[in-house]
């Protein structure tokens, strides 16, 4: 790392799923981070189901947070193990991804996701997360398409 990239020190935040796009995407801005001595941000979000007037009957040990927070954990872990001079900060919070990554893109150097999530259609060429992403965030957003 360079003088004026410990002087920059920026941040790259980076969408968490779990799914092969989203870890693809981890491992893409892990390494840009590493180039240019950006702290990595890895944020996740969960939600509970939405019914509209079926009540959903939940299994008792049912907690979309923990299991959300046990991917995040995995991720950081992988990333910590593999870059281990990165910044990682890794961060779980409720509420539907598209508008959470928005507001963690505020201040950030690069916004990072995969091009499908866990809610992709066939076909798609871009996911809804990813497009709200590009068309919302506060700096410059890469998607990143499987090869």
């Amino acid at each position: 790392m360079t003088s004026t990239q410990a002087a920059h020190a920026g941040r790259i935040v980076v969408g968490v799923d779990g799914s092969r796009s989203s870890n693809d995407a981890v491992v893409w801005a892990a390494r840009q981070a590493e180039l240019t001595g950006a702290k990595l941000e890895l944020v996740t979000a969960w939600e509970w189901p939405m019914t509209y007037g079926s009540p959903i009957a939940f299994p008792p040990d049912y907690d979309p947070a923990g299991g959300a927070q046990k991917v995040l954990d995995e991720v950081a872990a992988t990333v910590r193990a593999q870059h281990p001079g990165l910044d990682v900060h890794a961060t779980a919070e409720e509420g539907h991804p598209a508008p959470l990554l928005v507001a963690a893109s505020e201040g950030a150097d690069l916004l990072v996701v995969g091009c499908r999530g866990h809610g992709e259609f066939v076909g798609m060429v871009i996911g809804s997360v990813s497009e709200h992403c590009v068309t919302n965030a506060h700096c410059p957003v890469l998607v990143l398409r499987e090869e």
